[in-house]
């Protein structure tokens, strides 16, 4: 008879059926291949060769955070004596950390010899990095001049002993390592200097013209290193790096009581640089008693030590690029890109009249971010504009849009700025740019505990007369200048009334903490997004099982989310053909027999980094989504996300335009296959070679030349369109909103603002806090009617 836990085993067992592993594969397994697909650039020789050089350097990059935060926040879990299992893989954190491990050698040593093999043709071509064992004597006397006038005042080499303890190697920065034979009869001892991050790492030597020559700062002490340590004679010598854990939760260290949140920031900040070591790499060559005095000091096994015979930290790559020799570039680099104007938008007029005549698309970094930074600076010094409010997770360092909003805020308007400090490896920037909108006037708040905001939104609130009219900006990557030029993403401009009532609403809840609004349009995490996906595969589903076409498209930079992956493959057994194109982790496998043969998954690297998420639903894409959000967990159930409509019929067909060319790539696209793993998309029989970034740099050049006016501004009032329709049934479905169109904003009201405001540049030296406090213009036309009013009624000037 069995018991009463059997019984309650066997109840558990009924409730909850088992999860079926045949379709899913492992989240961190699926990441080193994504990094290992972006490697594969590297070896592609119709790329350029200081490009693919510069792929090798973001392969290691990558690969240092994924060891920092998957790794890291892995290897705690491990020690658990009940260890948590991944629904995906049905593997313990240990065997995650296992698996990854195993991995490891053999991407590392791919990484190793393509470095080799590129630097090789690089030296040939005349860009040369010296090694300290190849240099010429001209070289060798440059290199200990330079060393005894500007290095070896500033390295203090330790000696580690009984009276200098081990000390806590900063997580990420480079240290020389050797053992010293002591001048008396002391066992060998450990010698470290760490390699100054306050001086230039590249240092360039003298070479013929037409050549660019290089040492790395290590290299130089390295070279040098028999006069650092005094009468102790170095035995042997490595560079070392250690990767800590950076997975650590800001909100779980607890926020003192009266601690301003940004300095509760900081503090967590250096509290990362002392974590637990994950790994340790070294370069170079150290004795088996040294390097185990190195390995028992940070408490790391065997196989978390990685030896190489090139440089640590490749960084240094993106600095060189600018002294490659000119008649180089051309062969060495990609063409250069400048991101071209929007044909929809007349930059020689205003922004704000153009959008509340018709909704914009920009597709970066093909099309130019100006027109959001026109808009964003145009409003700062437009009199009827009366507040801004925006989200903020990656800011530049050198932002034009912060600035704007310090303008604005010092222009006497409401500036309300949502800082996310916790948007990890740019706390240090965030903190900044939060103080000084703060002190300009702007204010500024943070992000719910245990809510990170991701999402991407602006909204600029305009008085005209007694109305009020809204344009609301959404993106699916962030407010950020400089990798508006680097990622592929999305944003609307829309002066939708509907769209703009709930952005409304976002930041009046976002004000309160408030995480569970109720929006019409809108679907925001951690609430109201995932059943918005869930939703729209439902609604397809239905049109599968009742013998009609039915098909779902995503495109996302991850996906990981165990109930929509069901979903998908639920989707899949009812006959609808999904098609997805995801640049990282697929936890799902398509074309597996009976469960997901019907799901297609390509993903795309090349020059530009794929980063928009859209979601589409219906053979015609009927119903479009563009989102800050991907499929994972963290971001639909643990993040402040946000997917919008894309409702206007001519923005929805340059939506279904890209994604439709991106689906033809055959030349940077990989499909995954049902084990998991990636593999070149096969050409049809005189099938031609299609690039889809290369198309879209070709089409965003054609546009531009071919619509020196306005396209869309030049029409009359919008007609009904065949694709309205369309957008109806996306309204009725999924968002419910109201069954007639929301009448569009009237433009004939709109008073443009200043085109000499407008395009403004800032002077220089605007940003000092000295300038920041004067009076902005609408507090000084206050004060001349308050004196005038004055003066009136008592006939005094003063």
């Amino acid at each position: 008879m069995p018991s009463k836990i059997e019984k309650k085993q066997a109840a558990a067992k009924l409730r909850k059926p088992p999860r079926d592993f045949s379709y899913t594969q492992n989240r961190e397994l699926s990441w080193l291949r994504f990094d290992n697909r972006v490697l594969d650039e590297a070896f592609d020789e119709t790329v350029p060769l200081f490009e693919r050089l510069k792929f090798v350097s973001i392969f290691e990059s990558n690969l240092d955070e994924f060891l920092m935060v998957r790794v890291g926040g892995l290897s705690d879990l491990a020690e658990l004596k009940k260890q948590p299992v991944d629904n995906k893989s049905n593997m313990t954190a240990s065997e995650q950390v296992d698996a990854v491990m195993a991995e490891m050698p053999g991407l590392l040593t791919r990484w190793e010899s393509i470095f080799k093999s590129i630097e090789g043709k690089l030296d040939a071509l005349g860009v040369h990095r010296a090694r300290v064992d190849s240099l010429t004597p001209e070289e060798r006397t440059f290199v200990t001049r330079y060393f005894q006038a500007y290095v070896s005042p500033v390295i203090s080499p330790l000696v580690i002993d009984p009276r200098h303890p081990f000390p806590n190697l900063r997580n990420g920065a480079l240290y020389l390592a050797c053992g010293l034979d002591g001048v008396t009869d002391e066992e060998s001892l450990l010698g470290l200097i760490e390699i100054p991050a306050s001086m230039n790492r590249v240092v360039e030597i003298p070479s013929p013209a037409g050549t660019y020559s290089y040492i790395l700062l290590e290299d130089v002490i390295l070279a040098c290193l028999d006069s650092c340590f005094g009468s102790y004679k170095p035995l042997d010598r490595a560079l070392i790096r250690v990767t800590r854990n950076a997975d650590i939760d800001p909100d779980g260290e607890g926020v003192e009581e009266e601690e301003d949140y940004r300095q509760h920031m900081k503090r967590i900040l250096k509290k990362r640089l002392r974590l637990q070591p994950v790994v340790l790499a070294v370069s170079g060559s150290l004795e088996k008693a040294t390097l185990k005095t190195i390995r028992k000091a940070l408490e790391l096994s065997r196989r978390s030590v990685f030896t190489c015979d090139i440089p640590l930290d490749l960084g240094y790559v993106f600095g060189i690029e600018g002294k490659i020799p000119e008649h180089l570039r051309n062969e060495l680099l990609f063409t250069p890109f400048k991101p071209q104007p929007n044909p929809t938008i007349d930059m020689s007029r205003s922004i704000r009249e153009q959008v509340l005549q018709h909704d914009k698309l920009l597709f970066y970094p093909y099309e130019a971010m100006n027109p959001f930074l026109d808009l964003v600076h145009e409003a700062a010094y437009d009199p009827e504009c009366i507040s801004l409010r925006i989200t903020l997770y990656r800011v530049a360092k050198q932002s034009r849009l912060c600035e704007s909003l310090i303008d604005a805020a010092e222009n006497g308007k409401e500036v309300t700025v949502l800082m996310e400090l916790r948007a990890r490896f740019d706390e240090q920037n965030n903190i900044e740019w939060a103080e000084r909108l703060e002190e300009a006037g702007c204010t500024v708040i943070y992000g719910s505990e245990g809510f990170k905001c991701h999402s991407k939104i602006c909204q600029l609130t305009y008085r005209e007369g007694m109305a009020l009219t809204r344009l609301t900006l959404l993106g699916t990557g962030n407010f950020n200048e400089k990798t508006a030029k680097l990622y592929s993403d999305f944003m609307l401009m829309t002066a939708h009334p509907g769209i703009g009532e709930d952005a409304n609403l976002f930041f009046r809840n976002l004000s309160l903490g408030n995480l569970r609004g109720d929006y019409r349009f809108l679907g925001v995490a951690p609430v109201g997004l995932k059943p918005l996906i869930m939703r729209g595969l439902d609604r397809e589903i239905q049109r599968a099982l009742a013998g009609e076409p039915a098909r779902v498209f995503f495109k996302l930079n991850s996906l990981t989310d165990r109930e929509v992956i069901d979903k998908i493959a639920e989707a899949s057994c009812a006959g609808v053909r999904v098609d997805m194109i995801i640049r990282g982790i697929s936890c799902l496998k398509p074309g597996v027999p009976g469960k997901t043969e019907n799901v297609h998954v390509r993903s795309i690297v090349g020059r530009f980094l794929e980063h928009a998420r859209v979601y589409a639903f219906g053979v015609d894409s009927d119903m479009i989504y563009l989102s800050s959000a991907d499929m994972m967990t963290r971001n639909t159930e643990h993040r402040v996300e946000i997917a919008f409509p894309v409702l206007d019929p001519t923005c929805r067909a340059l939506v279904h335009e890209y994604m439709g060319m991106q689906l033809r790539d055959n030349v940077k696209a990989r499909s995954l296959t049902s084990d998991g793993t990636w593999v070149p998309v096969e050409r049809a029989e005189g099938e031609k070679p299609f690039n889809s970034q290369e198309a879209l740099l070709e089409r965003a050049y054609r546009n531009a030349e071919a619509a020196p006016e306005p396209v869309i501004e030049a029409k009359p009032a919008p007609e009904p369109q065949p694709a309205t329709p369309e957008v109806q049934k996306v309204q009725a479905t999924v968002i419910e909103p109201e069954p007639a169109p929301v009448p569009q904003p009237e433009p004939q009201v709109t008073k443009p603002a200043p085109e000499t405001s407008a395009r403004r540049d800032k002077p220089a030296g605007r940003t000092k806090a000295i300038e920041r406090h004067r009076p902005g213009r609408v507090r000084m036309g206050l004060g001349l009617i308050g004196l005038g009013l004055k003066t009136l009624i008592t006939g005094k000037t003063k």
